[in-house]
């Protein structure tokens, strides 16, 4: 094992009808399918869709750092 670590950074987008949280875990979630070794995120976005005057959907992006495996 190296004396360092290598990371890099994606960018996801997630959405919920319900919370920023939620969006935030439903983007968690789907990357966890293809994405080994996450470490941390960072919300750089949040926005969200308007529906007859009200909260329609939360839309954040979020930068995801994971370790690569060999460092």
């Amino acid at each position: 094992m190296s004396e360092h670590h290598i990371y890099k950074k994606i960018e996801m987008v997630g959405s919920s009808k319900n919370s920023i949280e939620d969006a935030i875990e439903n983007a968690l979630a789907e990357c966890k399918k293809s994405i080994n070794n996450m470490d941390w995120f960072e919300v750089i976005e949040t926005r969200g869709h308007i529906v007859n005057g009200a909260v329609g959907h939360y839309q954040v992006t979020l930068k995801i750092g994971f370790k690569i495996e060999s460092s």
